[in-house]
Order: C-alpha cells, then sequence, then structure tokens
C-alpha cells in the first residue's frame, strides 16, 4: 500500500496521487478521529461528524464519478484510504462498508435519478450507508433468506429482520436483499434500497450488538414490519439482487483482504518496535534468535500476502477479478491475519494481552475477518468449484 512497510514495497499501480491521498488520510484519521477512540469503544459507534468531516475532505465515494460527488477515482483509491485507516489504528468509521460496498451498488446498478438522490449524501458525508443480507437464521446462504418485500400498489411491504449489520445503528440508508417472489427461490430476490428513521412506521434497529472486538463500529439488528417502502426504490430490475450480489462480493471480499494486509503490516512494525525496546536476559528480544525468527516469519507473510493483494487490485481495476480468486484472497489473507498478529502478540508477552497495547485490540478484531463477507469455509468451497 502507500506507506511502505519495514520492507519498503509499494504497489505498481501506485501513483503521486494515491501518495497525496495516503496523507490526507492519515492525518485525518491520526488527528480528528484518534484521539477519540476511548470514548466511541464506550459509546459503542462513531460519530456522524467524522462522516461529515471525512466527506468533506474529499475521503468518501473515492471511486463515484465527480459528477455525483465522489472522487471519480478507482479501487485503488478507496484502497488507499482503507489501507490509512487500517495502520492509524481507526476502528470506528465503517468506511469499508459505506464506500468501499453501498456506492458501488448504487453507482452500478442505480437509476440516474437514484444516483443523484443518494449518491452525493454518502460522498459528503450526510448519510451513513449498509447492506443488509444477513438474517438471524442465515448467513453466507443468501438464497434462504427470509425477508420479504411484497408489492403494494405504488409501494413493498417490508416484513423481516436483519442481524450482524455493520453501520446499522447509525445508517440513514440500507440496501436490503429480500425476497420479492417467494415462489422463485434465487430468482426471487431483489435489492431495494431503504431510506431510514427512528420514527419511521414499521421499522425498529435493534440492539447494537456487544462484540468480542470492533467496540467502536455500530453493529446492528434491523426489524421490518410492514415497512413502506417506494417501489421506485427498487435497485436494478426486480428479482436480480441475487446475481447483483454475486457480482459485487468479490469487491466486498477484497475490501475485506486490504484490511487484512494493512492489519498484518501494523502488527509487525508495532511487534518490531517493541522487540528493540523491551529487554529480556540482558538484552532487547530482537536479540534472541527465536523473536527474530518469528518477526522474519511474519514480514515475509506480510510481503507475499501485500503482493498477491495488489495483484488482486490490479485485476479488480481492469474488471478481470474472478469469484474463485477474491474468494482465495478472502480466505488467505484473513487466515494469515489472525496468524500474523497472534504471533506478533506473542512478543510483547503478558503487556500484549492488555488492551492499552493496540495488539490486543487488534487480535480481537481479527477473528470476525474469517467470518464476514462470506465465511472462510464458503470461501474453499468456491475454490473447489473450479478446480
Amino acid at each position: 500500500m502507500p506507506t511502505p512497510g519495514l520492507d519498503g514495497y509499494t504497489p505498481a499501480w501506485l501513483e503521486p496521487e494515491h501518495e497525496d491521498l495516503a496523507e490526507l488520510a492519515r492525518v485525518f484519521f491520526t488527528k480528528q478521529v484518534v484521539p477519540h477512540a476511548a470514548r466511541l469503544e464506550a459509546q459503542g459507534h462513531p460519530d456522524r461528524e467524522h462522516y461529515r468531516q471525512a466527506g468533506e475532505l474529499g475521503l468518501l465515494g473515492l471511486s463515484v464519478p465527480e459528477e455525483f460527488g465522489g472522487g471519480g477515482g478507482d479501487f485503488t483509491h478507496e484502497a488507499v484510504m482503507l489501507t490509512e485507516q487500517t495502520l492509524s489504528g481507526e476502528g470506528s468509521l465503517g468506511l469499508a462498508v459505506h464506500s468501499g460496498i453501498v456506492t458501488g451498488y448504487i453507482a452500478t446498478y442505480g437509476t440516474e435519478e437514484q444516483k443523484r438522490r443518494w449518491l452525493p449524501g454518502l460522498c459528503d458525508g450526510t448519510l451513513v450507508g449498509a447492506i443488509a443480507m444477513t438474517e438471524p437464521g442465515g448467513g453466507s446462504d443468501l438464497q434462504a433468506i427470509r425477508t420479504r418485500a411484497i408489492k403494494d400498489g405504488a409501494e413493498y411491504a417490508v416484513t423481516g429482520s436483519k442481524t450482524f449489520i455493520t453501520n446499522g445503528g447509525l445508517a440513514d440508508l440500507v440496501i436490503l436483499a429480500a425476497k420479492t417472489d417467494p415462489a422463485q427461490g434465487a430468482s426471487g430476490i431483489s435489492l431495494i434500497v431503504c431510506e431510514l428513521a427512528d420514527d419511521a412506521p414499521g421499522f425498529r434497529r435493534g440492539r447494537l450488538l456487544d462484540k468480542i472486538g470492533l467496540h467502536a463500529n455500530d453493529t446492528a439488528e434491523l426489524f421490518f414490519d410492514d415497512f413502506r417502502v417506494p417501489a421506485a426504490n427498487l435497485l436494478g430490475a426486480e428479482g436480480g439482487g441475487f446475481f447483483q450480489m454475486m457480482q459485487q462480493l468479490p469487491q466486498e471480499r477484497l475490501v475485506i483482504g486490504v484490511g487484512a494486509v494493512a492489519v498484518m503490516q501494523r502488527a509487525v512494525e508495532l511487534a518490531t518496535a517493541y522487540a528493540k525496546e523491551r529487554t529480556a536476559f540482558g538484552k532487547p528480544l530482537l536479540g534472541h534468535q527465536n523473536t527474530r525468527m518469528v518477526l522474519a516469519e511474519c514480514a515475509t507473510r506480510t510481503r507475499v500476502s501485500r503482493i498477491f493483494l495488489d495483484d488482486c487490485i490490479e485485476r479488480h481495476r481492469r474488471g478481470e477479478l474472478d469469484v474463485a480468486t477474491a474468494a482465495m484472497a478472502k480466505y488467505w489473507l484473513t487466515d494469515g491475519q489472525c496468524e500474523v498478529v497472534d504471533r506478533c502478540l506473542q512478543v510483547f508477552g503478558g503487556y500484549g494481552y492488555t488492551t492499552e497495547y493496540p495488539i490486543a485490540r487488534m487480535y480481537a478484531d481479527a477473528r470476525v475477518q474469517k467470518i464476514y463477507g462470506g465465511t472462510n469455509e464458503i470461501m474453499k468451497e468456491l475454490i473447489a468449484r473450479v478446480l
């Protein structure tokens, strides 16, 4: 990514504009958001003001066309911003979903009117976006969703529930996966954009989920009971939702991979710095062969992961990232993230288990990476289908 790690590696696609973006993002996250980390973790959700500040700086919707309020870039710009967020240690703002996923759905499948209606607000931070696929009864099996959206004149009547929804506590705009024709299986799934307000009839936000990690990000339950949505909010064609999600999931999995590699880089850097300062048996930890071997192995895993990730980013930029390769990236990079963070935490000894050190929070935050976006077990099934 744009900030060279200990190995000095930078991606082949890196341009001066990416470096400028990285600097802008780095300053924003470290100066404007990270100082509030303890308060944000305690309240369990980010500040809306931080979304607006990010929007004012042009850090939201980087791949959205300029005519709709975005940055006019591509996925490489999103990757740079998300990398800098991770390297800074900022974990409250759900930008991976808001900018990395939601804006892409609307830009790709929205009508001209829908794009002009929703994208500017997502890009300036006045709207917070989420996508709602997962339900209490199932996650990776999207064909089994039970939420219904039944056409009633000029509206859809939505009934059902969603859970584990990133940004769900603050979201003003949710792309909802629902069955518009329950008899048609996957062909009966549609995507509908729901404009949410806490006083909207038929809609209720559930609790913010108490998670192992990612404490400052709002992950919520959403409940719909005859919630009325204009039929004009249908995204794309009715019955096309499953196909749309399959088209967009490779980018979602690539977004997860970007975060995984950035965490690996940060973990190695933190552990190496600590090993140079901490002494044991009369010399720095880095002077002990076992510590050097562990860090060498973690640094190697990180560099190989970054090169694989950059290849996937370049493929995606060309429109050539296939489902199986995206699945490989999601599973292998998040497995690597958990392994590298675990081994780096060990370098810290007992201090690594205390939350005053970032490595402990990174350890707790990492575990979900192997679950959301499709479990790593499902990723292996997708890979196996092309063998």
